[in-house]
């Protein structure tokens, strides 16, 4: 058995982008949400880890280096590559791309921003860094940290949901999932919505 809880990373300066590779920092609440998450979490887990980008792993290392628990930084795990659309707001991309937003928020599949990552080649990644993992935290229970989009696929992937099923979940700044996963099957076992702190 292993529980699975992924955390989201928290607001980030500059307000709300489309932002795979781009790397802003968090706001200070950004940080503040994380943490008090972490603090409910610190007793019970055994492995970190997070997606490169400094927006998880500045967070994960510090609790990392605080706790003595285990951090890996896990590539597979960063965000989708939005292509052109890095650093822009929706209204931008709106403006530049008309109607291929509304397509990507209803059903990204089959579809890629332009110059970027397709939600199928999302789906691989993670796919091939959770066959090791599976193996890897036999018996643990571990945090994973990364993105809106890369968590909303891992649990689509996990839950063995096809990628439209990305589109129905919920997940704001700092939010927690909890999964199970136990002979070859995954549950959804709690979600913490703390809202955009």
């Amino acid at each position: 058995m292993i529980t699975i809880d992924l955390l989201r990373h928290g607001a980030l300066e500059g307000g709300i982008k489309y932002r795979g590779k781009v790397d802003d920092p968090l706001t200070s609440g950004g940080r503040l949400a994380m943490d008090q998450v972490w603090q409910q979490l610190c007793a019970d887990v055994d492995d970190i880890i997070t997606s490169p980008l400094s927006r998880c792993a500045t967070p994960a290392g510090t609790w990392s280096a605080q706790s003595g628990i285990g951090c890996m930084i896990e590539p597979r795990l960063a965000e989708i590559d939005y292509g052109v659309w890095e650093g822009k707001t929706m209204a931008t991309i709106q403006r530049e791309y008309p109607g291929m937003l509304e397509r990507w928020r209803a059903d990204p599949t089959g579809m890629r921003p332009p110059g970027g990552e397709s939600p199928e080649e999302l789906r691989a990644r993670l796919a091939d860094w959770w066959n090791e993992a599976r193996v890897q935290f036999e018996g643990k229970h571990i945090l994973v940290v990364a993105h809106s989009g890369s968590l909303r696929m891992l649990i689509a992937l996990l839950l063995n949901q096809p990628i439209a099923y990305t589109r129905s979940i919920d997940m704001p700044y700092a939010c927690l999932h909890r999964l199970i996963y136990q002979d070859g099957n995954t549950r959804l076992v709690g979600v913490n919505n703390p809202g955009n702190l």
